[in-house]
């Protein structure tokens, strides 16, 4: 009698890796808003577009927001991929896109006050 063995499917290293990077990304990216926040409160409620501060928060955003591109990026290339699990790329993508969609809010909520 021949006992098919059923081979378990292995995360997808794809998929770890967006899912570190989504959430990272993500929490970073809130990180910013959170000090630009502090700033911004200690400043009156305006920060100096020209100021070290500004230039720095602006890029470290622009940084992470692309660090969530590539983990939704990374999170599609995971499930592509045959013979392995897909809920760490379903979760990266899901973080990445979240991340990138709620700062795209915040700045638009920000550009209308």
């Amino acid at each position: 009698m021949a006992v098919a063995m059923q081979l378990e499917q292995k995360h997808s290293g794809l998929g770890i890796a967006s899912f570190i990077l989504g959430l990272g990304g993500g929490l970073l990216t809130f990180l910013v808003f959170f000090v630009a926040g502090i700033i911004g409160a200690a400043n009156g409620g305006e920060i100096d577009e020209e100021s070290v501060e500004a230039v720095m928060i602006g890029l470290f955003l622009m940084l992470f927001v692309l660090l969530d591109l590539l983990a939704v990026g990374i999170g599609i290339a995971g499930l592509m991929q045959k013979d392995r699990k897909k809920v760490f790329a379903v979760l990266g993508v899901v973080c990445g896109t979240a991340s990138v969609v709620l700062s795209g809010f915040l700045m638009l909520l920000g550009l209308m006050a």
